[in-house]
Parts: C-alpha cells; sequence; structure tokens
C-alpha cells in the first residue's frame, strides 16, 4: 500500500485542504478551522483524558516526555477508543500529505498545563536541512476552549521558514546544526521564554483543530485563570523518518482489530516487516531538550 491509496480506502478521494488553507499552511506555517468536533466529541475526548490521567498519575506521558506543570498521557489508541475519530481529521491528514508526501503515524499525546503552570521556551519541534525540509504535521485537536489566559499556544508566523531553534533532543534523529548566518543568528531570541515581538497566541473554541508544521517556532504559555484546557497533539511524519513511539512496540491486539489495513499502514504496523527507519536511534545527552 502506499500514501494516496490509503487515504483512498479512507474515503478521500479528492482535496483534503482548501485553497485557503493550503495557503496559510506554506505562508504562515499553521491555520484553525473551527467546528470539527461537536461539544458531544468534545465531552466525550475530554473524560477520556480525565480518566487516563487519573489511571496514570505522575506516570503519565512516560512512553515519551513527563512535563513538569502539564499533565500528559502517550500511546493513547493502545488505551482508549475515544480518539478513534481524530484519524480521519481530513484537514489533518491534508495538511500531513501536503508537507509529508508518503507519511505514518508520528505519535499522539494528551497535554494541559495545569494553572499556573505550562510556560515552554520557544521551539521547533523538528530540525531541517534545508529550508523546506519538512519533518513533522502537527494537528492540536481542542476538547476546551483555549483563550487569552487558559495557556494558549502561541507561535510566530512564517518560522517555519527560518532555522530550527532549540529542537527537543528526543526529536533530532542524525540531524547535525547548520552553520548559521548573520542573519538567521539574528533571528534567534536572547531569551527563549520570553514573549516574541511576532508571536501570535492562538484562540479558538473547543471542537477546533489547529493545524501546525512542526517547523514552526512555538511554545505553551501560562495557564493563569487554571480553566481547563485539554488538548490531542496528533502528528504525522514522513515515512523515511522515525516514529515518536515506536507503533510495532506498544501495538495491542485491540488496537490492531479495530484498524482499518489503509489505518495500519499509516500507523506502520503492516506488513510485519520492520523498516529501519521505524526507531528513533539512541543519542548521548540527558532530557528532553537539546
Amino acid at each position: 500500500m502506499y500514501t494516496r491509496q490509503a487515504l483512498r480506502e479512507l474515503g478521500f478521494d479528492g482535496p483534503l485542504l482548501t485553497e485557503s488553507q493550503r495557503e496559510a499552511l506554506h505562508r504562515d506555517g499553521f491555520f484553525v478551522i473551527e467546528g470539527v468536533y461537536s461539544p458531544q466529541d468534545c465531552r466525550e475526548m475530554a473524560q477520556a483524558f480525565d480518566d487516563l490521567i487519573a489511571a496514570e498519575g505522575e506516570r503519565g506521558g512516560h512512553e515519551v516526555h513527563i512535563e513538569p506543570g502539564a499533565p500528559r498521557v502517550s500511546d493513547i489508541f493502545n488505551k482508549t477508543e475515544a480518539y478513534d475519530r481524530c484519524l480521519t481529521c481530513a484537514p489533518m491528514l491534508g495538511a500531513a500529505w501536503e508537507l509529508l508526501g508518503e507519511f505514518k503515524l508520528h505519535g499522539a499525546n494528551l497535554r494541559e498545563p495545569a494553572p499556573g503552570r505550562g510556560h515552554q521556551d520557544i521551539h521547533a519541534d523538528v530540525p531541517k536541512k534545508f529550508a523546506d525540509d519538512w519533518w513533522v504535521a502537527n494537528g492540536l485537536f481542542l476538547f476546551d476552549d483555549m483563550d487569552d489566559d487558559n495557556g494558549p499556544t502561541r507561535v510566530i508566523p512564517g518560522s517555519h521558514r527560518w532555522p530550527s531553534v532549540n529542537v527537543p533532543l528526543v526529536n533530532i534523529a542524525d540531524w547535525a546544526p547548520p552553520e548559521l548566518t548573520p542573519e538567521e543568528r539574528a533571528r534567534i531570541p536572547a531569551d527563549l521564554a520570553a514573549p516574541h515581538p511576532a508571536e501570535v497566541r492562538v484562540a479558538a473554541p473547543a471542537g477546533a483543530v489547529v493545524i501546525i508544521n512542526s517547523a514552526l517556532w512555538h511554545s505553551g504559555t501560562v495557564n493563569r485563570s487554571g480553566r481547563r484546557r485539554r488538548v490531542l497533539h496528533l502528528t504525522y511524519t514522513r515515512r523515511d523518518l522515525p516514529q515518536q513511539l515506536y507503533q510495532r512496540d506498544y501495538l495491542t491486539r485491540g488496537l490492531y482489530e479495530r484498524l482499518s489495513p489503509a489505518q495500519r499502514f499509516l500507523f506502520d504496523v503492516e506488513p510485519a516487516e520492520a523498516a529501519e527507519t521505524g526507531r528513533m536511534p539512541k543519542r548521548a545527552g540527558e532530557g528532553w531538550w537539546n
């Protein structure tokens, strides 16, 4: 199987993005679609979030990353069926196809900034080896309203065209930072924790999906109000690159049986032979960040 065939078998045989979405993705590195999921969908996914957080406690996210101040859960599709509906989100699949070509699941992580917590330094999720070398497409599926006070994601429009900055160690793979020109070095803030003059704090209602080129400079912000801000980060990567969570190591029979052949292909769990690019190579270093 190949990606175009998988998309057709999932029922997508036409454009998955509107022209305005496609333009925004290339120009700004992100776009927002409201009303993708109903209030009932959001209640069900939010409840599953709370159930998983309660079950995993401080270990939540341990398969990928535990973040102080922001409860997480990883490997979600093996733990619940609640998020299966996100696997057929047309704009998410369309953005992955537009940016990556042949793609597969990269990771799926739930996250919520705790009251007074959740701040992150500006970063790009993945590096790149040249100007339009895209590695990962990221979808933020909102179960609660995201506003200026409850820890919204901040993005710097157009920064996906800039040098990669502050990439998490776990996502670097075999990349080595290139030598930057003086102009490129001047773009990188001295303080990555501080507000950026060009940043946009994304606001959107529950049921919206925020699509991001993962080369975009962005970060979480502090949840000042304490209102809930539960979100799923669903990511896809090129088929030649490693998955964040190597799906073959975690696959349960229950998940395998409820996936269609096309979805098994996109999870990269068929055929049985593991690809050499399936696992993230080990690197020396400590912690999540470079």
